[in-house]
C-alpha cells in the first residue's frame, strides 16, 4: 500500500476533512525525517522532490532513496511528487515512476516570467494527457506565487497576481487537473512578509471563494512554511543572520483546510529546523567532525518540526484511510 497518487490521497482527505504536507526533499536526512514522522503521528506522506531538488541530489539518486522509503515503511501511504516542473521535467517524472507532478504553466519556460492563460491552459493540458494516461495525478497552477524557489516565482509584486475565481473555473474545466494551486499572497522562501501577515496581504478570501465555486476540486497552498521565530532565533543565536521575516500563520492554513485545501507545500520550515540544529551542534561541540552526529541532530529535529505540521494540518491518524 505504500506507493499511491495524489488524486488517492487527496480524495480521501477531502472525505476526511483534513490537509496533507507536501515536504520537499533533498538528501536521505530530509526523508528519513519525514517518515519517521509520519510513523510517530500515523500520517500519509508527499515527498516531494523539485528540479532543483533532482538536480542538486542526481535524479537516480533521489528517486531511489525516496523508493528504499516506501520499503522501509510499508505501512505508510507515500505520494512521490514532482514539484513546480516544467512540462519536461513533469514528463520525465512520470516516466521515472513519481505518482503526481506539478505542471506549473503558470510560468515560462524561464521559471520568471508570468505566462498568458492560453499557455497556461495549453501546457497543463499536454501533460494532464500524458500523465494521466499512466495513472499519474497533475497539480498544476492559476495565478503566480511569490519569492524564489529554484527558480520558480516572480519575487515583488506577487499580490498582482492573486487567482480569478472565474478563471479558475474555466480553467479546471478545460485541463482536468486533479489539483489546484492557488495564489492568495504567499510566497516561496524565508522572506515571506515583513510583519506577521493579515488579510491585506493574506487572501484568504479568495480560498473560500474558489471552493465556493469549485467544491470538488482540491485546492493546495504553496509557499506555506510557517517560519517560526524559535527557528529565526535559534539560528541567530548561534552564529546566523537571518532579517525579521513572518511566514504563514498556521491558523490561517486551518482556516483553508476549512475551505477546500487539501494540500499544503511545506519547504522552509525544514531548511530551518536543519541549519538551527546544525548551527547549534557547532557551537557546542566546535571538536566535532563526524557528519553522522550532526546530520543525525538536523534530522532528529526535523522530524519534530514535521511531526508539528502533520498534526496541526489533520493528516494524524489518518495513515490507515487508505487499506
Amino acid at each position: 500500500m505504500a506507493l499511491i497518487t495524489l488524486r488517492k490521497l487527496l480524495d480521501q482527505a477531502a472525505v476526511g476533512g483534513y490537509g496533507v504536507g507536501g515536504f520537499n526533499v533533498n538528501n536521505m536526512e530530509q526523508i528519513q525525517a519525514i517518515m519517521e514522522a509520519a510513523k510517530e503521528t500515523n500520517s500519509p506522506v508527499i515527498l516531494q522532490a523539485s528540479r532543483g531538488a533532482r538536480k542538486y541530489a542526481n535524479d537516480r539518486f533521489l528517486y531511489h532513496l525516496m523508493m528504499a522509503a516506501t520499503e522501509i515503511y510499508p505501512e505508510i501511504p507515500t505520494v512521490l511528487h514532482q514539484d513546480h516542473g516544467s512540462k519536461e521535467a513533469c514528463m520525465s517524472a512520470v516516466d521515472m515512476g513519481f505518482t503526481s507532478v506539478m505542471i506549473d504553466g503558470s510560468l515560462l519556460e524561464d521559471g520568471k516570467t508570468p505566462s498568458p492563460y492560453e499557455y497556461n491552459v495549453n501546457v497543463t493540458k499536454e501533460v494532464v494527457a500524458y500523465a494521466h494516461a499512466k495513472g499519474v495525478s497533475v497539480e498544476a497552477e492559476l495565478g503566480c506565487i511569490g519569492g524564489i524557489e529554484d527558480g520558480a516565482g516572480i519575487g515583488e509584486g506577487a499580490n498582482n497576481f492573486l487567482t480569478d475565481p472565474d478563471q479558475a473555473v474555466e480553467f479546471v474545466k478545460e485541463t482536468g487537473v486533479d489539483a489546484l494551486a492557488v495564489a492568495i499572497g504567499t510566497s516561496h522562501g524565508v522572506y515571506k512578509f515583513s510583519k506577521k501577515p493579515d488579510h491585506g496581504v493574506l487572501v484568504m478570501e479568495r480560498i473560500i471563494e474558489i471552493h465556493k465555486r469549485l467544491p470538488d476540486t482540491h485546492l493546495v497552498m504553496h509557499g506555506s512554511s510557517s517560519v517560526p521565530q524559535e527557528l529565526l532565533a535559534m539560528i541567530n543565536q548561534y552564529g546566523g543572520q537571518i532579517k525579521p521575516t513572518w511566514g504563514v500563520p498556521i491558523e490561517e492554513i486551518q482556516l483553508g483546510i476549512q475551505h477546500g485545501v487539501r494540500k499544503i507545500n511545506v519547504d522552509t520550515d525544514t531548511r530551518l529546523a536543519i541549519t538551527a540544529a546544525i548551527r547549534k551542534f557547532f557551537i557546542e561541540h566546535p571538536e566535532k567532525f563526524d557528519p553522522r552526529e550532526y546530520m543525525g541532530e538536523a534530522r532528529s529535529f526535523n522530524q519534530q518540526v514535521v511531526a508539528d505540521r502533520m498534526r496541526a494540518f489533520g493528516q494524524a491518524g489518518h495513515g490507515g484511510d487508505f487499506k
